[in-house]
Order: structure tokens, then sequence, then C-alpha cells
């Protein structure tokens, strides 16, 4: 078995942060729907809905958390289509036959996607500050960006499972798309877990993403269902089981 090659792994993850820096326009479209989502329906509603246990927090400190939360989630999930696009473009069959192990080259990919990912959180979270979000000091900024690290790692290597699995561009983007909604929309994101119906609830506790968006909630305005220590590990757990199984069918895939 090839070793790990420090080397190759920042090779791809400088190759992936370049890429995204490069591309202008994929920073505009990454933050134009969340900021819709702070500057419509947080703005909008936080005058109408009244938060049950959180006397305090409008809806805009409410939703911000989950806002940052859907960031990472489709920059996390979508960093699979670059594997499909050098697959395509033969880039990926190129940098197969060096002699580096597979796994350098997944966890390359894996780095420069959190990298990418946590940018796009941390411009959100500056524009919901810029809104009125206050964020706690140091230590509630630390912990959310270990949350946001989370949540990137465990679904990079989801999109990366599935991007191992399939060839096709359009089918993957479809599964993407099917997969990502009902994450999102369970993770607790638009409104309170404890007001939601309890079969609702349970279907949101089996939801990594729910872990999350609690972790960030805690982070950010100081509310959460979960301690913690319990949304951390559950996602550390799960990442690593993700990351696990995205480097074996990664280095099983055919190019």
């Amino acid at each position: 078995m090839k070793a790990i090659s420090l080397n190759a792994i920042y090779v791809m993850w400088l190759r992936e942060v370049k890429k995204f820096f490069r591309n202008k326009s994929r920073i505009i479209g990454s933050l134009g729907m969340p900021f819709f989502f702070l500057a419509f329906l947080g703005a909008g509603f936080s005058s109408v809905f009244s938060l049950p246990g959180m006397e305090g927090v409008n809806y805009l400190q409410f939703l911000a958390p989950g806002v940052i939360g859907m960031v990472m989630l489709f920059a996390s999930m979508f960093a699979g289509i670059s594997v499909l696009w050098d697959r395509q473009f033969g880039f990926l069959k190129e940098i197969m036959v060096t002699p580096v192990s597979r796994l350098s080259i997944m966890l390359g990919r894996v780095a420069g996607g959190v990298t990418t990912a946590l940018v796009q959180g941390l411009l959100i979270l500056v524009i919901g500050i810029g809104m009125g979000i206050a964020v706690p000091g140091p230590l509630g900024f630390l912990s959310a960006l270990m949350m946001m690290l989370l949540i990137s790692v465990s679904f990079i290597s989801i999109g990366l499972i599935f991007a191992s699995l399939m060839e096709d561009m359009q089918g993957f983007q479809l599964i993407m798309n099917f997969l990502i909604m009902p994450v999102f929309l369970l993770s607790g994101a638009l409104f309170p877990l404890t007001s939601a119906p309890d079969w609702l609830h349970a279907l949101s506790l089996a939801n990594p993403l729910t872990y999350g968006v609690d972790g960030l909630r805690l982070s950010l305005i100081g509310f959460s269902q979960f301690p913690l220590w319990l949304d951390a590990s559950v996602l550390a757990v799960f990442g690593l089981v993700m990351i696990t199984i995205g480097a074996y069918l990664f280095g099983k895939t055919q190019v």
C-alpha cells in the first residue's frame, strides 16, 4: 500500500482553492441564495415569528446559523462535481496513474473542498453580522468554526462517495438535489425542532446536519437543543465513517 504523500495532498488542495478563487461568478453565485434567505425570510419574519423558549432572539438571529449550515451543505456536497468534471476531461486518469496513493489524492480534494466551504460559510457569517447577528466572543466564533469544519468534512465525503459511484454529471446533480433538500429541511434550519410533530422530530434526529445546525446555533446565539459536545461528537463520528467509505470507494474508482 502506498504511503500518504503530504506533497500530493497540498497540490490537490492548492488546485481546488485556486479554481475557487479564480471563478468569481462561483463565489457570487454561492452567496446569492443565502443572502436572500437572510434578507427576506429573516428580516421579513422577525416581527411575525415568536420562538418559544428563546426570549430576546428574533427570527433573523435564529435563521442565520441554519443558513450557514445550508451554505456548508451545498458547497460540500457539490464538491463531488469536480471529480466527475476531472474524469470527463481526463485529468482524473492522469493523477490516478501517478506514483502517489489514491488516499492522498482524496484527502487533498477533501481539504480543498473544506477550505472553499469554510470561506463561503465565513462570508455568510460576515453578512449576518452586518445585518445584526452578534457573535458571543472569540470562543463562540471558534466553536462555530469547528462545527463548520465538521459539517464540511462529513458532506464533502458524501459527495465524493456518490462521485466515485457515478459517471454522469447530470445524474449526480439530480441525486444531490434530491438528497440535499430533505437534509436541509429536516435540520431545524428554518424552524425549531421542538415545535415539530413527533414523527418529524424523530426523522430530524437521524439527520447529521441537525447536530451541525444545533451546534452553530449554540455557538452564535447561545440556544440549542443538545449540548455542544454531543453535536460535535455525532458529526465527528459521522464524518469519520463517511471519509472512510469515501476513501475506499475513491480507491476503487475506474478511470
